[in-house]
C-alpha cells in the first residue's frame, strides 16, 4: 500500500535473483499465501490478503472451522459471514490437509502459545505445526512465525523443524538455496474498532536480510507500514515489551485501586484527572485480573526465557503477581458486600455479569471471570452468568463449568449480581434498580446512585 516501504534496503541489494522474482509476482498477485490458525489472528489476516486480491489457502486443525469458512459462515463476532463470502471470491477457502503448503508461496503461521500448568510456555502448538508442514517445504518458500513467544524462538524451534525434516535448508546467507524465515508478530485487539487492522505498523525480523525483505513486501500489500527489525529475536521482544508494558502499567492502577479504596478515594477520579495532562502519562485501568491471549501470557514467557541468562526479571514478575491477586480482591469485595447485608457467600445465589476476558469480544481466552466463577464455587457459592456473547460456557484448558447463560429477567433472584466484564449491552440502571445487591468490579455502574452498589 506504501511503495516506499518495500524498497530494498543496502543490506539486501545483492540479494539473488529469487527476491526480484518474488517481488514481481507479488505485484501482480500471482503469490498464493497459505496461513495457519484461523482464530482470531488468522482468519483476520486472512481476509486482508484476500481483500488485496490474493489467494487464500487456510488451514486448521478444527474441522468445525473449517466447514463453517467454506460454507461462507463466521464463527468470530465482528466477521460477519458476508465477509466470508467476499473473500471466497477472491479464492478464499480453507482445509485441514497439510499437504497442500506445498502448494502456497508464503506460510504465515498464527496458532496459539499458550502457559503449562507450570507456567512455562508451551510450545506443543508449534512444535506440532512446524511436524505437519515441514515435509512438504521447499525452496523459495517464506515462513513466517506470528505467534507470541519469547526471543528465540524462530531460531530455536521453527528453523531446526524445518531443517531437521530433511528436504530443504531456512536460508541464512544470500547465496543459499532453501525457505525462507522471518517472525513477525501479530497485533491483533480484539473489539478495537479505533484503529483499522491495515494501520497498525507490522513488524519484521528475517533470519536474513532477503527474508526480511520478502517478508516487508508480502505485509505492505495489507498493511500500510512495516517496521524492520535486525533478527527475529528482536522482533519477538519487541511483542513481549509491548504486552509487559501494558501488564506493569495495570498492575500498578491495581494496586493503586487497593489503596485507593482503603484511603476512601475513587481511582477512576483520579486517573481521568491525570489523564488531562498532555505529556508523560498514558491512562490505564484498573479491573478484576488480566485476560485474552497476550497480556497475562508474555511476562511468564520472558521470565521463564530470562532465567537462561541467569537473569531475573523481578520488576516483571512482580507485576503479574499483582495482577494474578485481583480476583482475590473480588472475592474478598463479594463476601464483604454479603456481609453487610447479613448473608453468607456459602449458599448465596451469585450472578455473574461477563465471563468474556474484556468488553464486546467473544473471546474467553485467560478470562478472570472463569477463576473468580470458580472461586465462588468452591466457597460455596451457587453462581451463574450472563453473557451476551456466550450461550454456554463448557470445558478449556483452565477451566470445566459447563454451563449456560441466565437470561437477565431472573436479576432479582439473585443475593448479588458481580459484574466482571462491562460489556456495552448491559442496561446497568436496570440491573441495579432489580439486584438485591450489585458488586461492581468494573466501574460499569458510574454515576449510579444506589446504596445497593459496592465497588471493588
Amino acid at each position: 500500500m506504501n511503495p516506499a516501504s518495500t524498497d530494498i534496503s543496502s543490506a539486501a541489494v545483492s540479494a539473488p535473483a529469487s527476491l526480484a522474482a518474488w517481488r514481481a509476482r507479488l505485484e501482480q498477485r500471482e503469490l498464493q499465501v497459505g496461513i495457519i490458525g484461523l482464530g482470531y489472528v488468522g482468519l483476520p489476516l486472512a481476509l486482508l490478503f484476500s481483500a488485496e486480491r490474493f489467494r487464500v489457502v487456510g488451514f486448521d486443525i478444527d474441522a468445525r472451522k473449517v466447514e463453517k469458512l467454506n460454507a461462507g459462515q463466521s464463527y468470530i463476532y465482528r466477521i460477519e459471514p458476508e465477509h466470508i463470502q467476499a473473500a471466497q471470491k477472491s479464492g478464499l477457502r480453507a482445509t485441514s490437509d497439510f499437504s497442500e503448503i506445498a502448494s502456497v508461496d508464503a506460510v504465515l503461521i498464527c496458532v496459539p502459545t499458550p502457559l503449562s500448568e507450570h507456567r512455562t510456555p508451551d510450545m506443543s502448538y508449534i512444535v506440532s505445526t512446524m511436524e505437519k508442514i515441514a515435509p512438504h517445504l521447499r525452496a523459495g518458500q517464506l515462513v513466517v512465525l506470528e505467534s507470541t513467544t519469547y526471543p528465540g524462538t524462530t531460531v530455536e524451534v521453527v528453523v531446526p523443524a524445518i531443517e531437521n525434516a530433511g528436504n530443504v535448508l531456512a536460508v541464512r546467507e544470500p547465496e543459499q538455496v532453501g525457505v525462507y524465515v522471518a517472525f513477525s508478530p501479530e497485533r491483533e485487539d480484539p473489539g478495537n474498532t479505533r484503529v483499522a487492522r491495515k494501520d497498525i505498523p507490522k513488524v519484521i525480523g528475517g533470519l536474513d536480510a532477503v527474508a526480511t525483505e520478502m517478508a516487508a513486501g508480502l505485509y505492505n500489500s495489507i498493511f500500510n507500514r512495516v517496521v524492520r527489525v535486525s533478527s527475529p529475536a528482536a522482533a519477538e521482544m519487541t511483542k513481549l515489551l509491548e504486552n509487559i508494558y501494558r501488564c506493569v502499567n495495570i498492575a500498578l492502577v491495581n494496586e493503586l485501586k487497593l489503596l485507593c479504596l482503603r484511603m476512601g478515594l475513587d481511582i477512576w477520579e483520579i486517573i481521568d484527572a491525570a489523564a488531562t495532562k498532555p505529556f508523560g502519562f498514558q491512562a490505564f485501568y484498573p479491573g478484576p485480573g488480566l485476560g485474552g491471549h497476550c497480556i497475562p501470557i508474555d511476562p511468564f514467557y520472558l521470565s521463564w526465557k530470562a532465567k537462561e541468562y541467569d537473569f531475573s526479571t523481578r520488576f516483571i514478575e512482580l507485576a503479574g503477581e499483582v495482577n494474578e491477586a485481583m480476583p482475590y480482591h473480588v472475592l474478598q469485595s463479594v463476601m464483604t458486600a454479603l456481609n453487610r447485608e447479613r448473608k453468607s457467600l456459602r449458599g448465596s445465589k451469585v450472578l455473574v455479569l461477563g465471563v468474556a476476558y474484556k468488553k464486546d469480544v467473544d473471546d474467553l481466552r485467560e478470562s478472570p471471570a472463569l477463576t473468580i466463577i470458580e472461586m465462588l464455587q468452591h466457597e460455596g457459592a451457587a453462581v451463574s452468568y450472563n453473557d451476551p456473547f456466550f450461550a454456554h460456557v463448557g470445558h478449556g484448558r483452565r477451566y470445566s463449568l459447563n454451563m449456560d447463560s441466565t437470561p437477565l429477567n431472573r436479576v432479582p433472584e439473585f443475593d448479588c449480581v458481580l459484574i466482571v466484564t462491562d460489556h456495552t449491552a448491559y442496561d446497568y440502571k436496570k440491573i441495579v434498580a432489580e439486584a438485591q445487591l450489585v458488586v461492581d468490579s468494573r466501574n460499569a455502574t458510574r454515576g449510579i446512585d444506589s446504596p445497593k452498589i459496592a465497588r471493588c
